[in-house]
């Protein structure tokens, strides 16, 4: 796992980056905030990658919690996932996974890495 968190002053927000997503949870914040935007880097992968996000500060089980969002990232897919100019508020805390099928049961991790990089308050 390579994990980076920085404050993008000039924008007030924070940038997290995972350059290897895999099938363990993430802790992206541990509070509560807001998610503004995603961008999936899936290019090394011919299979479509599947990015869970987790409401929770807790424990997460990727394969057993249930995700509060899942969002598919085609093979050999770069690209962004803007969320909206109000985002999308988090109660409890973010956290990210990424594996080869979605739902909650997917446990797999991708065949070769994938990038996550989230936009938060």
């Amino acid at each position: 796992m390579a994990v980076t968190n920085l404050i993008l002053t000039a924008l007030a927000t924070n940038l997290f980056q995972d350059t290897v997503s895999a099938n363990a949870a993430v802790v992206v914040k541990a509070s509560s905030g807001t998610l503004y935007a995603i961008h999936i880097d899936n290019s090394l992968n011919a299979a479509a990658t599947y990015l869970k996000l987790y409401d929770s500060a807790g424990a997460i089980v990727v394969g057993t919690s249930v995700p509060d969002f899942v969002l598919m990232a085609p093979a050999a897919f770069v690209g962004n996932i803007l969320i909206s100019t109000n985002g999308i508020v988090f109660a409890a805390g973010l956290q990210e996974a990424s594996v080869t099928a979605g739902g909650t049961a997917g446990t797999t991790s991708p065949t070769s890495n994938t990038v996550v990089s989230i936009v938060y308050t």
